[in-house]
Formats: C-alpha cells, structure tokens, sequence
C-alpha cells in the first residue's frame, strides 16, 4: 500500500482509537490524519431516526473519543453536510490523498459508502474499507451451496471456526504519526446538543471507561446462563451500546470473555447471534420492510390506536408487560427476557404488525442496532430466517411467576402495584381489581388463552394455504 502525506478517517460505529482497524491501518500509511466525523442533515431531518436515548448516548461516546484524540494533541472535526460534499471539501481545501473508514452493513451504510467511494473517483482520491463491526465478515461464511445460512446453528458451527484476530493496541509514539489540530477552512459544525434532548433516567452511560469497567468485572457474568433471565437480578452486561457504537471493539469483548470463561460459555454464543442477525441484513436487505418468511405477509394484522398506545404506555393490565415498557420509555433499556415477553404479547395477543413495535423500541432503545432489533422481533414473531414456531406463544402470567415470582422487577417498575401481595399480582383480573378499587392500574385489555389460541388459527392458516 502507497504512503500518504494526508488522509482523513470517518469515525462512524468505532469511537475509540485501540484496536480500531480502519485507523490503525491509516496510522500505519499516513504522515498526518484528519479525524471526521460527518452528520448527514438528512438523518436528522428524518422522524423515523428520531431517537433521542440512543443519541444521548452515542453524544457521550464522541465526547469521549474527542478528549481522547485531543490529549494527542489532535481534534476530532464535525462535519454537518451530505457525504460527498465533505469528500469534496477535503479533497479541495486539505488536499486529502485517501480517506479511510471501517464498514457497516445496513442498506443505508452501503448507499452511503458507494456515495463516498464515487465521490473519491472523481476527486482521484484513494479509498480504503476495513472489516471491524463483526467478528465475522457477510462474505466468508457460506453453507456448501455457497449460500448464506439462515439457521443460527449452522450459522454459529461454522463461524466459530474461522479464527478472531486479536485487539491491536493503538501505537502513538510512531516517527510519522500525528493528528492534524486545525484545518484551513471554516465547516457548519453543528453543535453536540443537536443530537437530542437529556433524559436524566438513562441507565447506561457512553465512552469508553465505561466500558472497560464492565470488562473488568467480567467474574461477574460467570453465573450469566443460570441468572440471566431474571430481570429483577440486573445480571445482563450492558454491552450492547457499547457494542453497538464500538467504545470498546467486538474482538476485545470477544477475547475477555474467551480469556476468561472459554468459548462454551452463553456470552461468546450471544455475540455471534449479532453476527448472524447482521448477515441476514445485509443478505437479505428485504427483511426491514417486510418479513423473512413472505408467506406471512398474508396475516392479517388488526391495528388499534388505543391498544397499541396503551401497549407503548404500560397499561395493559398485565404487569410484567407494562413493567418493562415503563423501563423501557423511563432509561431507554429493557431486560432481554422482558423485551421477548412485551414484543410477543404486541404480536400474538394484540396481533399487531411486528413493524410497529420494531419501530416503537427503536425510538426509545440506548442500543438500537437495526439489524439486532429486526432479528429479535421476526424471531419473536415467527416471520424471521430462523425463528420460534408460530404456535410458540409467550404467556404473560406465567412468564412473571417463573422469572419474577416475587414480583421485585414488576413493583420497582409499577409503584401502585408496591402494596399489592405478590399472589394478588399474579392473579391479577376483575375480580382483584373489585378489591383494590383505589388502585389506578388497569385490568387486563384481554384473555390470554383465547386471543392465543385465534393467533395460532391464523398463523395455521397462513401456512396451510401459502
């Protein structure tokens, strides 16, 4: 590879300099780097990327990468304008000979980087792509008729035998490496506060310090599988932001849990969930508007206002469910577990589209990932690649006995159920509510068995006539 006297790298999923491939690969090449970062006003001008949580926290994260290339005495420059444009100016004005970034697999991180890439061939600028999001690339991993897998367990046989790079730490003593601090021309730098407005309720905090504490404490998930499914234990990781806006790369995550527990424990199965899910996206691009499986775009979905408000706003009458929707819109976080039980309940109890609840979370969710989040709900639903069968149906009131019996999530989450006996919450219907009258909490909206028993009636019959 040539040697360069300029460069930029475009931080886009990876705000941090260890083991960031992409600008590793850059400091190995280049005499001087411009650090970007480019905002494309038309992510902020479009509602469905309304998500104030997520960007509250990815904010904390650029913050955080901008003081750490500040104390090597660079800058991070914010660029507010559509792609191609800030290529121009910096070919024009900084005189830039190569841009370097790391890849992103949704439809719009591909439209983009095509949109760079020409934007660089016009210019006679170099460009440069590096694999880092993933522990395994979309490409490498094929079944024996050279196609991508759709069942996560073939998918995970044949991922975890291709081998993790180890982390690289970033070197900054090198002869030729330094940041550029200023540029010659003046950009419509946006402000960090456009990103959103404070929740003070988030529970989970950008930048990378916070993530190395969670992988110093890594002993602490050594009892992940046994506790994991108890929302009121608070034993998940709480990586998945960090995950999701690289503070700490996947191949380091990989290795502290490797490192540490060996490759049979659940966390390494989990992050190759991520990979398979982030394949199917990239494969099949179609699953983000409209289902894996296109036999069910013939279920007829109901959709009420009413419902689906009273679903988003934790008044269902069912107390597990609205618990973790009230986690949900109070920290932008919900228990993984809870998470399955809300989304199948919208689906298979309300019988609302899966599209409306994959859209709400994604408003409100700290790691909302679009490949992730698309997988889990069609998982949920049984319309994705690989999917629970659709006469799998969570039931509410036996899922909060067995995951929450004593009902220690669901009191934090629903202060007028703190003086209710747990039986009594457990049993929550008509009759209890006749006893606790002065308590402003809902009955239940529906009859689990019956709406259950119609759902699985439509779902047979989608499939016995497709």
């Amino acid at each position: 590879m040539r040697k360069y006297r300029k460069t930029a790298f475009i931080f886009r999923r990876d705000l941090r300099l260890d083991d960031n491939t992409g600008l590793i690969e850059a400091i190995k090449n280049s005499e001087l780097i411009i650090c970007c970062f480019i905002l494309d006003p038309w992510i902020l001008n479009n509602p469905s990327f309304h998500r104030p949580n997520m960007f509250q926290f990815f904010r904390e994260s650029l913050l955080d990468l901008e003081r750490k290339i500040s104390s090597l005495n660079g800058k991070l420059f914010y660029f507010y304008d559509s792609n191609n444009k800030v290529i121009d100016s910096l070919v024009e004005f900084e005189k830039i000979e190569a841009i370097y970034c790391n890849r992103d697999y949704t439809k719009y991180s591909i439209n983009r980087d095509i949109e760079i890439l020409e934007s660089c061939k016009k210019n006679n600028t170099d460009f440069y792509q590096y694999n880092d999001l993933l522990l395994t690339e979309p490409e490498k991993i094929k079944n024996k008729y050279g196609q991508p897998y759709t069942i996560f367990s073939y998918f995970y046989r044949s991922a975890l035998k291709i081998p993790v790079n180890r982390p690289q730490i970033l070197v900054t003593n090198q002869k030729h490496f330094r940041l550029e601090s200023s540029i010659k021309k003046d950009y419509d730098v946006p402000s960090i506060d456009f990103f959103g407005s404070f929740n003070p309720s988030i529970d989970q905090h950008g930048g990378r310090a916070v993530c190395e504490k969670i992988l110093a404490g890594i002993e602490k998930f050594k009892n992940y599988k046994e506790n994991r499914d108890f929302p009121y234990l608070d034993s998940t990781t709480k990586l998945s932001p960090h995950i999701k806006f690289g503070n700490c790369s996947i191949r380091e995550i990989y290795y502290k849990i490797l490192d540490h527990f060996g490759n049979s424990h659940p966390l390494i199965r989990q992050l190759y969930w991520r990979d398979f899910f982030t394949h199917i996206g990239y494969h099949f691009p179609h699953v983000f508007k409209k289902p894996f499986k296109v036999k069910f775009q013939k279920v007829k979905w109901i959709y009420n206002k009413n419902k689906f408000l009273s679903w988003c706003n934790g008044m269902t009458g069912f107390p597990i469910v609205d618990a973790g929707m009230r986690q949900l819109n109070s920290t932008g976080n919900m228990h993984n577990r809870v998470r399955m039980i809300t989304a199948s309940f919208l689906v298979k109890d309300l019988r609302i589209n899966w599209m409306q609840g994959e859209r709400y979370f994604a408003s409100k969710l700290i790691d909302y990932d679009p490949c992730v989040n698309n997988g889990n709900w069609q998982w949920v639903s049984s319309t994705g690649c690989d999917s629970q069968p659709y006469f799998r149906i969570f039931n509410p009131w036996l899922q909060q006995k067995k995951f929450d019996p004593d009902c220690m999530y669901i009191k934090k989450w629903i202060p007028e159920l703190r003086n209710i006996s747990n039986e009594v919450i457990h049993n929550w219907n008509e009759k209890q509510i006749n006893l606790y009258h002065n308590i402003n909490y809902p009955k239940p909206m529906l009859e689990h068995d019956f709406e259950s028993k119609v759902t699985k009636e439509i779902f047979s019959a989608t499939t016995r006539y497709t």
